[in-house]
């Protein structure tokens, strides 16, 4: 209720509403990322439902998968054949387990190609991005088509905001403090979380600032949320500036032609 009345009073006291989304490159974005999260997870769906074909399957026919790795048994599973010697159960696992496995090897076929092609139009659209830390080419599509372009947000804390990392007041009699802001776009608040991870595991200048934060007092989660809207800022001002660049190097070629 608290957060509702907040939400309301600030939109009506801002003089910059929220700008749509931009159509063109973005909703190209939109569209491969929301296809290959699909693709994902149906594959992942298949993979359990061939875990769960080996569980059930004929003694003889698990101890032939035992010893093989998950991406081994994909294969291994895609290429099996009729095997009409055997009993109808056996016959039928086999044919269930080689269908399944045929459809994941497409999936992640289907994924990886959409993935490829998400790489070209971030490189296209913002190369800067991709060379952060722990940025890889989905988190950058999903900040892209979050962002959509310049101007969209009057300032880094309503982009954070959106984002889901802005802090929240939560203090309740001696103890002052903040907690994380469940509201905004939960796709860019999970590459957000993504980036962060990343970063606290790999980056000792990361690494060092979270002791930090610790050692002042803070707990591990308001060290992340923290960290969370630093990296928003850092990826804000990357994203405007590219924009600028970009809207100015198109002037001059209008102009030069």
């Amino acid at each position: 209720m608290l957060d509702a009345i907040r939400a309301a009073k600030e939109a009506l006291a801002t003089e910059h509403l929220i700008q749509p989304h931009l159509r063109g490159e973005r909703e190209a974005l939109r569209v491969l990322l929301a296809t290959r999260h699909d693709a994902v997870l149906v594959s992942t769906a298949a993979i359990n439902q061939l875990k769960a074909l080996i569980v059930s399957a004929p003694d003889e026919l698990r101890a032939e998968l035992r010893k093989l790795r998950r991406p081994a048994q994909i294969s291994y599973r895609a290429q099996f054949r009729d095997r009409p010697a055997q009993d109808l159960e056996h016959r039928m696992t086999v044919r269930a387990m080689r269908s399944t496995a045929q459809r994941i090897q497409a999936l992640q076929a289907e994924a990886k190609e959409l993935e490829s092609e998400i790489l070209t139009l971030v490189r296209q659209r913002a190369p800067e991005v991709l060379g952060l830390l722990g940025v890889g080419p989905i988190t950058a599509a999903q900040i892209l088509v979050s962002w959509s372009h310049q101007g969209r947000f009057r300032s880094e804390a309503a982009f954070a905001s959106c984002a889901g990392v802005s802090p929240i007041p939560a203090s309740s009699g001696l103890t002052n403090r903040h907690r994380l802001n469940r509201s905004g776009d939960r796709q860019l608040n999970r590459a957000m979380h993504t980036i962060t991870l990343i970063r606290m595991r790999l980056d000792p200048s990361t690494k060092t600032y979270v002791a930090r934060k610790i050692a002042e007092g803070k707990t591990s989660r308001d060290a992340q949320r923290c960290l969370k809207r630093v990296i928003c800022r850092q990826i804000l001002k990357i994203l405007e500036c590219a924009d600028r660049n970009r809207l100015g190097n198109v002037e001059e070629l209008a102009h030069a032609a």
